[in-house]
């Protein structure tokens, strides 16, 4: 059989593969009926206009076919947000428009793609062995991050590399509080007494608020939580000034390392917080509202 033309649109970390009829996730396939994939890609075909409850009924639901329409509707469109992980009172993809209809609100890459049929076809007798032949599979291009501009990462790679770095920030903290007595005589070697005392009180305070940030970061990305995005978002400033503090702690050891390395690890510190916030917006997109 010849090649044909796909239709594929991808959303966030999802693609609706017309061709195919799948809904993927990170390339994962999701489970999602006719009825609601069919109402999936007529929002998508339609994206940032409003679909009325009407044309959704022509469309999918002939004039012959005798079903509880407003139901099979809610059904259908309720399996979708389920399938996406959305939610109606905030929406991020699907948005009801009351008594009017629904709109998908997420920016939306359409392509058309070329695959070869998945039927075995013989070899022509004029190829050549190590050329690619001209009716072979145009690979599809990567989807691109609508905020950063770069190819959407693997998002396992990017939450295993957001949870090291908490991992990281709270072996410093426990590290910190088991040798505060250390810290301490360290900070009584250059401050004075009333100085050293509040160094090794800061330590306390901030590392005492920052191992149950961590825990909390940590579960939810190993969890997936899919909000995460939008908290973190909201606690970044309160995590920045938290890091940036702690970006200071290797002039503690500067005596030991020199000042060239306690330099070099602190200014590593002082990026680390804007690290978090890329690898967070790379892994859990956010859908701007109309």
């Amino acid at each position: 059989m010849p090649p044909h033309n796909a239709r594929v649109a991808r959303f966030g970390v999802f693609e609706l593969d017309l061709s195919a009829g799948e809904l993927r996730k990170s390339g994962v396939k999701l489970r999602l009926q006719d009825q609601p994939f069919q109402v999936l890609a007529l929002l998508l075909e339609r994206a940032g206009d409003v679909v009325t409850r009407e044309e959704l009924q022509q469309k999918l639901w002939p004039s012959d076919t005798f079903v509880d329409f407003d139901h099979s509707l809610n059904t259908a469109i309720n399996k979708v947000r389920e399938a996406l992980g959305d939610s109606a009172s905030r929406p991020r993809y699907v948005e009801t428009l009351a008594r009017r209809g629904y709109r998908f609100i997420g920016p939306v890459h359409q392509e058309t793609v070329q695959r070869q049929a998945e039927q075995s076809n013989p070899v022509p007798h004029n190829s050549t062995p190590g050329k690619a032949n001209p009716a072979e599979a145009v690979a599809p291009t990567a989807a691109m991050h609508p905020e950063l501009e770069v190819p959407i990462p693997n998002r396992t790679l990017t939450r295993a590399l957001f949870g090291l770095i908490q991992i990281m920030y709270l072996s410093f903290y426990l590290a910190a509080l088991f040798r505060l007595h250390a810290i301490q005589g360290i900070a009584d070697s250059f401050l004075p007494l009333w100085g050293a005392t509040a160094v090794a009180g800061a330590v306390m305070v901030t590392a005492g608020v920052g191992i149950p940030l961590r825990c909390y970061l940590m579960s939810a990305v190993g969890f997936d939580y899919q909000r995460l995005g939008e908290k973190f978002r909201h606690i970044f400033p309160f995590v920045l000034a938290l890091d940036q503090l702690w970006a200071i702690a290797p002039f503690l050891l500067m005596q030991k390392i020199g000042l060239g390395a306690a330099f070099a690890v602190s200014a590593a510190l002082l990026y680390l917080p804007f690290s978090e916030r890329t690898l967070i917006r790379m892994a859990y997109l956010r859908m701007p509202l109309p």
